[in-house]
């Protein structure tokens, strides 16, 4: 019960690595509540998750709906002791393509911008609208979604990176400029995990995958939300600032 009472927030709780840390807390002890765009799947997991769980229909690019999500969770629990931001999207595509010399395909603005405004802004507001009240009560733990790609690059993946990049820097300045008040703050850097994500990926790609990571397999979201349990812990109490790679050892690229 290592987080026996604790009030965890989760953002893109309802699936993937979400769900799995949503559920291990609760396992632990507790109070989590999720948010993520997906009623049905939102609903499911609430399910899973004990009497004391809450579930609310939020996306984290919209600082309004964000900002009234933590208030209801402030008047409804009183406090909150941990964030987790895992929310996250992926458009993947090369930067540009060229057949002949001509441009045939770019990755499109658009996707640029949806890709930053989910898994970076998405960080930034729900952040900024938690940090105050665990100032007010004295402490409490951040936990960002990086991955491998953010620290080692990967083809077709500009925007993904630039977001899973920028998180590493936002997590180390938080740590910096938070830690004075009790608040430590740390990113977890997953590395292939069979999730959603990856479903569509053809089985010669993740053969490729395996292949390519020390311990021979994908990670399971509950390799993730293991570490994200660890962090959230007393047993961290003197980790801040930090990336931790959870990837069987694999070093994108080799």
């Amino acid at each position: 019960m290592r987080l026996k009472d604790k009030v965890t927030l989760i953002t893109g709780g309802a699936v993937g690595i979400g769900k799995a840390t949503a559920v291990r807390f609760a396992e632990e002890g507790a109070a989590v509540v999720i948010c993520d765009v997906d009623q049905q799947r939102g609903t499911e997991t609430l399910e899973k998750l004990g009497p004391d769980a809450a579930f609310y229909r939020v996306d984290v690019t919209d600082r309004g709906a964000v900002g009234n999500w933590v208030a209801g969770v402030l008047e409804k629990f009183g406090r909150i002791d941990v964030l987790v931001n895992n929310a996250g999207i992926v458009r993947d595509s090369l930067l540009v393509k060229m057949k002949d010399g001509e441009l045939i395909r770019q990755m499109p603005v658009e996707d640029f911008d949806l890709v930053v405004a989910v898994n970076l802004k998405g960080v930034f507001n729900c952040t900024q609208a938690v940090v105050p009240a665990m100032i007010r009560q004295g402490g409490g733990v951040i936990l960002n979604a990086s991955s491998i790609v953010g620290l080692d690059g990967n083809l077709g993946q500009t925007n993904y990176i630039a977001t899973k990049a920028g998180v590493i820097g936002m997590t180390k300045v938080w740590a910096r400029e938070l830690g004075r008040h009790n608040i430590r703050v740390n990113a977890v850097a997953p590395g292939f995990t069979a999730t959603d994500i990856i479903s569509s990926v053809p089985e010669s790609i993740l053969a490729g995958m395996k292949q390519r990571t020390p311990l021979g397999r994908l990670g399971q979201p509950l390799d993730i939300a293991n570490a994200y349990l660890f962090l959230a812990s007393d047993e961290a109490g003197f980790i801040s600032g930090n990336v931790l790679r959870v990837d069987g050892g694999l070093v994108v690229g080799t």
